[in-house]
């Protein structure tokens, strides 16, 4: 059992270079672009979490009633096309009752049919969870209620809130952010913290506004006395354009919608000062936009965010590429931004903010330096203690304690976790673990020693017998790792992420290092006596 072949031997001395190899990319600098400065070492390294470096955290709440509620408006819509078919069924006093649709069937012969046909409208949910919608039949009153079901809006409510997270994240990603935290917090909100970004005003501006962008047909026709007056027609849509102040009637159907822009990004304005916003549009969009351009040579159109218009020039000319541009008094960072909306697409639900706060960078270093000293101060002392109580085996130990720490750095750079201030105490703590299983293993050598047996069968029987109680500690611990992993967030998973992969690495360089050189020690020298 102590004896290593020259294969285990080397397995163990790559294993650490590895290691080394991995961390040491943490401690070279990097260039504007990011690269490592230095060639030759792999792009990993941990990152500083918020509480370490500083930057925004957000607090979410996603509006998954508004879902709810367009979902079932759009139900009327489904009601409309389904009855409108051959043989058509006559309907009248249809209303929202609640969370219902009622409709009275004109015809009594026509109530069964009707009611028929709402059930075939319902399908499965894709999590197989139940049916979409159902409907409820008053055969007495002749009407008819059409809803979506319990299950449906818990889906439609979970899939809302990562569908949002998506989102976020392409947005945050966009600007340019490195490493964003995004993680659900109970059922319908979200934490966000993006570490180095301080600017937290400007990045709730950018995840909470709805990014939807529509291109609309403006009529020329109802002027804007018409609409102070009231005189504006149906299907209208009456926005302001912001910098002339003029009201406009858009016609309320857009011609193009966001959907259908496959990429936007900001450049300086080709035509004279400040900047613009380029998108290119996908098949669909162009030939849409082909068509809509090449009929409405002269006209008005209005670019539409949010409903508000950000744009209203005039059709020149037929645009038939798949390329246009929207020019305005846009800043650097406004052009970005609207381009970082258009891209990333509409949120599914809107958005509040609960929490805000920044972490400033200051205190981000000083978390760091008081992280890293508790680190330094923890393992000198461990050292020394170990080294002074058991002599020859507690310098093995502390050998072990290095390539414990090194392990650990490797395997976290290696996934390129986020470091946060509870990460490093679980470092700290893993120290005192894999301490612990040494101790186990030295106390259980000097027993054997004091029953009689000779060096190398102590130490043999000592890492032999010691083994159970080493693995049943240490396996729970790794069991609690696990729990606060799973049911944790932020802070919570960092210190559980560190505490398991320092169990891991305590056990191995405990039981199997140590053993290295000890036994090495004792096969060699063959004492006749031990000093443990």
């Amino acid at each position: 059992m102590l004896r290593f072949n020259r294969w285990q031997t080397i397995g163990l001395i790559v294993l650490m270079v590895l290691a080394a190899y991995v961390t040491i990319p943490n401690f070279l600098e990097r260039n504007a672009e990011g690269e490592l400065a230095v060639p030759g070492f792999p792009d990993t390294g941990l990152t500083l979490g918020l509480d370490l470096q500083g930057g925004s955290y957000l607090l979410l709440e996603v509006g998954t009633e508004s879902v709810i509620d367009s979902r079932t408006n759009n139900l009327r819509g489904e009601i409309t096309r389904e009855f409108r078919r051959q043989p058509r069924i006559r309907f009248s006093q249809v209303q929202r009752d609640g969370d219902e649709i009622s409709l009275r069937v004109v015809e009594g012969q026509d109530f069964e049919e009707a009611e028929r046909r709402l059930r075939r409208l319902s399908r499965p949910l894709p999590n197989g969870a139940g049916r979409d919608t159902a409907v409820r039949a008053d055969a007495e009153n002749r009407r008819l209620y059409y809803s979506l079901t319990e299950e449906a809006k818990a889906f439609y409510a979970a899939d809302a809130v990562t569908a949002s997270i998506e989102a976020v994240r392409r947005r945050i990603d966009a600007l340019g952010t490195t490493e964003p935290i995004i993680q659900r917090q109970g059922d319908d909100r979200l934490v966000v913290q993006v570490p180095g970004d301080g600017d937290s005003e400007r990045l709730k501006s950018v995840i909470g506004r709805t990014g939807q962008l529509n291109f609309h047909l403006i009529d020329e026709s109802v002027t804007p006395t018409d609409i102070s007056s009231g005189r504006v027609p149906p299907r209208r849509l009456v926005l302001v354009d912001p910098d002339s102040g003029i009201p406009f009637a858009l016609y309320a159907t857009p011609d193009i919608t966001g959907d259908m822009i496959s990429e936007a990004s900001s450049s300086p304005n080709s035509d004279g000062g400040g900047f613009q916003v380029n998108i290119t549009m996908d098949a669909q969009g162009q030939r849409r936009w082909a068509d809509v351009t090449r009929d409405n040579v002269g006209r008005l159109f209005a670019i539409v965010l949010d409903e508000q218009i950000i744009s209203a020039p005039r059709i020149q000319s037929p645009i038939l590429s798949a390329r246009s541009r929207i020019t305005g008094s846009f800043g650097p960072a406004e052009a970005q931004e609207l381009a970082v909306l258009i891209k990333s697409g509409a949120l599914p639900a809107p958005l509040e903010v609960i929490e805000q706060r920044t972490v400033g960078a200051g205190l981000g270093a000083d978390s760091v330096r008081a992280g890293t000293q508790a680190l330094l101060i923890g393992f000198g002392l461990v050292i020394v203690y170990i080294a002074f109580t058991y002599g020859r085996f507690g310098l093995y130990a502390d050998i072990a304690l290095f390539a414990n720490v090194l392990l650990i750095a490797g395997a976290l750079s290696l996934l390129g976790a986020t470091l946060t201030l509870p990460g490093i105490a679980g470092i700290v703590l893993t120290i005192g673990m894999a301490v612990d299983a040494n101790v186990l293993i030295f106390e259980r050598i000097r027993e054997e020693l004091q029953g009689g047996k000779l060096p190398v069968m102590a130490v043999e029987s000592g890492y032999k017998n010691a083994w159970s109680a080493i693995l049943d500690a240490n396996l729970t611990t790794l069991i609690a790792a696990a729990i606060m992993f799973q049911l944790g967030s932020g802070p919570v998973r960092g210190f559980a992420v560190t505490l398991g992969i320092g169990v891991i690495t305590s056990v191995f360089t405990a039981f199997v290092i140590t053993r290295v050189f000890a036994g090495g020690y004792v096969l060699k020298r063959r004492p006749k006596t031990l000093s443990i």
